[in-house]
């Protein structure tokens, strides 16, 4: 038995495998995952892993974030290979294992990947040649905290989360210019705070239709996933609880997620990948060996999840298809 994240206990149906466990809470979830689903690993060894991403070469890049480091993954075969150092932080003084690497990982239209570090708090984009452009690094002059997930809305505008992260004394390091942890748009060039009422902006995500916009609370006092609707011009109505985990014991917070095409919300949080229905019944949850922070599609048919999980590389095989660049 285990407590659903709406109160209510329900017997679970599990699926146990070498690398995980797939628990059902209610039959949706078998259209969603196979019941022969196999949790793989596929690479370890690293620090903490974040943003996974798919690229149209057919390979996948990740971040370990104290390890500062961009790695690529290739199904074909080998080990990760770096394919950016430094990837969040240019400087030398930060303390072994802080959080001053990429985090979150996007891509643009034209397929160049953005990049969230949390170190430099800027949101950079790798250019062809492999330099780097900044696009976001100061709010109203003040340097931003430390941007940690990225999204882009169809009409190319980009929607990313600011938390502390980056900072080794968190809200209350002295760098820090900011007094809050907000979620942005950047359009044109232009950057516009659309809230700053949660404490721990984390995840965030695009309902299907771009009417929503979800975005995870990394708080152990409050961890919840918020919805906000999208106004005509880009900003933000008033957001309401999507989820609320506090009352969970399990290891992990509301961080990364992705939805499929059918509107479900896959999020990472306590034990693992909570999957939701659009009005935010929980599914069941993927638990691999390692607790998730975040996720993404990839494969040719985007119907594979990939997820990075504390030290290692972890994907299954589902039937639905998830939204990616």
């Amino acid at each position: 038995m285990q407590l659903s994240a709406v109160g209510l206990v329900l017997p679970l149906s599990l699926s146990v495998f070498a690398q995980g466990t797939v628990i059902r809470k209610s039959p949706e979830i078998n259209k969603l995952i196979p019941a022969d689903a196999k949790i793989e690993k596929l690479a370890g060894g690293f620090q903490f892993t974040e943003g996974p991403l798919w690229l149209r070469d057919g390979s996948l890049v990740f971040s370990d974030v104290p390890g500062n480091t961009i790695f690529r993954w290739n199904p074909t075969g080998g080990q990760p290979t770096v394919y950016l150092r430094p990837s969040g932080y240019d400087k030398s003084d930060a303390p072994k294992g802080a959080f001053v690497g990429s985090n979150g990982l996007t891509m643009d239209r034209e397929g160049r990947v953005v990049i969230c570090q949390h170190g430099n708090g800027q949101v950079v984009r790798r250019e062809n040649d492999g330099k780097l452009t900044v696009l976001a690094g100061k709010y109203e002059g003040k340097r931003l905290n430390s941007p940690n997930d990225a999204v882009f809305k169809s009409d190319g505008s980009l929607y990313f989360t600011d938390p502390p992260y980056g900072f080794v004394g968190g809200d209350d390091d002295p760098k820090k210019e900011l007094k809050f942890n907000g979620v942005y748009r950047l359009q044109e060039g232009q950057l516009t705070l659309l809230t700053k009422e949660m404490t721990r902006p984390n995840g965030i995500a695009f309902s299907p239709d771009e009417r929503f916009l979800y975005v995870a609370n990394s708080d152990e006092k409050k961890k919840i996933w918020m919805k906000f609707p999208v106004r005509s011009n880009g900003t933000l109505g008033p957001g309401r609880v999507f989820a609320d985990v506090t009352s969970e014991t399990a290891d992990g917070l509301p961080d990364g997620m992705k939805v499929d095409r059918a509107g479900h919300v896959f999020a990472t949080g306590p034990g693992g990948v909570w999957v939701f229905s659009a009005e935010g019944k929980h599914l069941g949850t993927i638990a691999a060996a390692e607790v998730p922070a975040n996720v993404n599609w990839g494969d040719g048919d985007g119907k594979t999840l990939y997820m990075t999980a504390r030290t290692g590389l972890y994907r299954i095989r589902l039937n639905t298809e998830g939204i990616r660049p």
